[in-house]
């Protein structure tokens, strides 16, 4: 089994879903978003704060590079910006198989109203931010997607017997 990468929107369950998937595969997880932060010795938002998204958006990427060629047989948690660039989705195509956790903006708020480490989902109406990013990047989620799971009102045990249909 090769690696498996996970993408979708901030809050459709990257993190929980790839530190499951680790437990039931028996795969090392790792999370770029945390490869970032350990590299630079700082949180995204205060990267974000200080040196901008385009930087970060550079980080991510550099993160890829490193990661491509260098890791075997893990589940990769990507960050929920990171299948934007066109490099990247194509780095993610050469490092494994790509399933998309595709979730609506209604779950995705729910989830996240009370998170204040997002940095794009601060300020006003956090909701319609929500729907415009959504609306913005789906495309290159699915783009960048072998596999797509929508994973509203799902179980995270319905969620890993899908994603293991398709990776095993």
């Amino acid at each position: 089994m090769g690696n498996v990468i996970l993408i979708g929107f901030m809050g459709c369950g990257k993190t929980t879903v790839g530190l499951r998937l680790s437990y039931r595969l028996r795969q090392a997880v790792i999370d770029t978003d945390k490869e970032i932060e350990r590299e630079e010795k700082r949180t995204i938002a205060d990267i974000f704060a200080a040196e901008g998204e385009s930087f970060f958006r550079e980080l991510e990427t550099a993160c890829l590079r490193k990661l491509s060629g260098n890791v075997r047989n893990q589940i990769i948690s990507a960050g929920g910006g990171l299948p934007l660039r066109a490099e990247n989705r194509a780095l993610l195509h050469e490092i494994g198989q790509v399933i998309y956790l595709r979730a609506e903006a209604e779950t995705i708020y729910e989830r996240l109203k009370n998170d204040t480490t997002r940095p794009l989902l601060q300020g006003v109406d956090p909701e319609g931010k929500i729907r415009k990013l959504l609306g913005e990047r789906d495309q290159y989620y699915a783009e960048a997607a072998d596999v797509i799971i929508d994973v509203d009102g799902k179980t995270f045990e319905q969620i890993l017997c899908e994603i293991e249909q398709h990776v095993g």
